[in-house]
């Protein structure tokens, strides 16, 4: 598809900073890119267009109005004009619409993009046959342009499209699978090679992030890179090593298997402590964001004191009748990939005998110059106009000031306490959905391989493992589950200690309101319930009422070789402990009790 811009009309000055408006148009020079920051970008897909084909458009702008504002029309050499049709819109910041049309004959094309009924910038193209092919290359792909903020803005734009008609009940058996659904991939066959139906992609959480990265960068050709890291210690934080990135040589091979070299790469250097390295690392794949909404966008990651990762897809707004909220996404040891709302059950945050420093980060971006590529420095990122976002606020913050200040951006009005309650309640009901599959993986694992017992690591190795361990087990999983029965637990004194952060009534006494708060948590745990299956397949309902009771056994409750009831916490001698035929060996129950202190204390063992 070639591309050329006129001039855009005087007066419109606005819509001027659309010089970035297509695929490929974006400044190269990001030293230049203060001078003419665009605050309006627009993604065409497929990469290339064909004659009476479908294509879809992705309009990205950073003020709410002007997003809203927009119309796109595409006209043929006949004079025939023909609106697209506005499919989806979300946001923001940034704020985006998605658009559809179809091609007609061979030849060249306007796309008129509109403002309040005006042409505000157009863009010509040809429509051919062509082929789709890019030009033969040795490395994984060659880099066309720079990250910006346009190209910033259409990544956060895409990442939120691909996950917005999901919930926290929706989870997809590999992040491939979340790609093949055109509805949703704004870049699905970007390429026009059928590369997504080719790609088979089962990240953990930690690599999660670099693969929504690497995949948006193949598509569009930006930069993508990535470091070798030491996993580090409580006295040595995580140091990154050797830099790979997409220049190198791959060797002769399609785009799909180039690309999922690339990956498997990925795998193989990536893990939890790249996303923990020391907040002013140069170095670093990320940089660390301020606590603030315009920071925090969508494609923005989150990195635990404990190992785990999340990237934010996308905010809902605070209401009047409803709770703001963020969610993310993450991947599991099994490359399950599924979506977590913020919260203290889902976001663990210390700063205090953790390794290396946490919190939300952002990809550090990469830039041609002379020809190679590079990572833009700490003081570069805080000098560039068009990001503006590195911050050491987070470093040493204690985890009640770093929750304060999240719940303040998601929710920036006092709260109703009794729909705070049932919110925290569905969250947690959503997190025991989720161990629900989990603990049964292990079960059909442990069915398909009888008489096994999957070794335990000692010490710290309980969260850091490979192998059938990390797979089946749920440390990690059953500290943030412990957190959470915590966090509603004293929901109420939290209430009643500080009535003026939520809407209660006047002059409301505090005994009145925890005693108000305590009789809904009581009637909530009664009303929500789960189902396990116990060991001979039947299944076992679960009260959260009763769940919460059973709070003390959930810190023994993550070891596979254990059976079902005991994970779930059936009482000795019980009716429901009755179907119970495997058990830990003695020698892991007793490395489990020394590490049960640091469950006690909601901490992760130091290594």
């Amino acid at each position: 598809m070639k591309i050329a811009f006129r001039p855009p009309a005087p007066g419109k000055r606005w819509f001027a900073l659309l010089s970035g408006l297509l695929l490929g148009l974006i400044a190269a020079n990001p030293a230049a890119a203060g001078n003419n920051q665009t605050k309006v970008a627009v993604l065409i897909s497929p990469s290339r267009l064909k004659p009476e084909s479908g294509f879809r458009l992705l309009a990205v702008a950073e003020e709410e109005a002007a997003a809203g504002q927009l119309e796109v029309v595409l006209s043929q050499e006949n004079g025939e004009k023909i609106k697209l049709d506005l499919k989806k819109r979300g946001g923001g910041p940034p704020f985006w619409s998605w658009w559809e049309g179809r091609t007609g004959k061979p030849g060249r094309y306007r796309f008129e993009v509109l403002l309040g009924g005006k042409t505000a910038e157009s863009v010509s193209a040809t429509v051919d046959t062509g082929g789709t092919g890019f030009p033969a290359t040795d490395v994984f792909w060659n880099t066309e342009k720079d990250w910006d903020r346009n190209q910033e803005n259409l990544f956060s734009a895409w990442l939120e499209a691909l996950f917005l008609a999901a919930g926290e009940k929706d989870s997809w058996s590999g992040l491939d699978s979340v790609f093949k659904r055109p509805e949703h991939n704004f870049l699905h066959n970007h390429l026009g090679q059928n590369e997504d139906n080719m790609l088979k992609l089962k990240p953990d959480c930690a690599d999660n992030p670099f693969f929504l990265r690497a995949y948006f960068a193949w598509k569009t050709r930006l930069p993508f890179g990535f470091h070798e890291c030491s996993r580090g210690s409580l006295s040595v934080p995580p140091a990154p090593g050797r830099w790979f990135h997409n220049q190198l040589s791959a060797g002769p091979a399609d785009e799909v298997k180039k690309f999922t070299r690339l990956m498997r790469l990925v795998m193989d250097k990536v893990h939890s402590g790249t996303a923990r390295v020391v907040l002013d690392e140069e170095n670093s794949d990320y940089y660390p964001l301020p606590l603030t909404r315009e920071a925090l966008r969508p494609g923005s990651v989150y990195a635990d004191p404990y190992g785990h990762t999340l990237m934010v897809v996308r905010w809902e707004p605070q209401t009047e009748s409803s709770p703001g909220f963020l969610l993310a996404v993450d991947a599991q040891p099994d490359g399950t990939v599924g979506l977590k709302r913020f919260w203290k059950g889902n976001f663990l945050f210390a700063t205090s005998e953790v390794v290396g420093e946490p919190g939300f980060k952002a990809f550090r971006p990469i830039v041609r110059a002379s020809g190679r590529l590079r990572l833009l420095a700490n003081r570069e990122i805080q000098n560039l106009p068009e990001y503006g976002s590195y911050s050491l606020e987070q470093r040493g913050l204690e985890p009640e000031l770093f929750y304060d200040r999240m719940e303040r951006l998601i929710n920036p009005r006092p709260l109703d306490p009794e729909t705070a309650l049932k919110e925290l309640f569905q969250a947690l009901y959503e997190q025991l959905l989720v161990r629900v599959e989990s603990v049964e993986n292990g079960e059909r694992y442990m069915r398909a391989h009888p008489g096994l017992v999957i070794p335990m690591p000692s010490g710290a190795g309980i969260f850091l493992a490979s192998g059938p361990w990390e797979d089946f087990s749920t440390p990690n999983r059953d500290l943030r589950l412990l957190v959470a029965m915590d966090t509603i637990d004293e929901f109420p004194e939290k209430v009643a200690a500080h009535p003026e952060r939520y809407r209660v009534k006047p002059r409301e006494k505090q005994s009145d309101i925890l005693v108000r708060l305590q009789k809904l948590s009581q009637e909530l745990a009664r009303s929500l319930r789960v189902s396990y299956p116990r060991s001979d397949g039947r299944p076992q309902i679960l009260t959260l009422a009763e769940i919460l009771q059973r709070k003390e056994a959930f810190e023994m409750g993550y070891n596979p070789n254990d059976c079902p009831e005991i994970r779930w916490g059936a009482p000795p001698g019980s009716e429901e402990m009755s179907g119970c035929r495997r058990r830990a060996p003695a020698e892991q129950r007793e490395k489990m009790e020394r590490l049960r202190v640091w469950f006690r204390k909601r901490l992760h063992p130091p290594t």
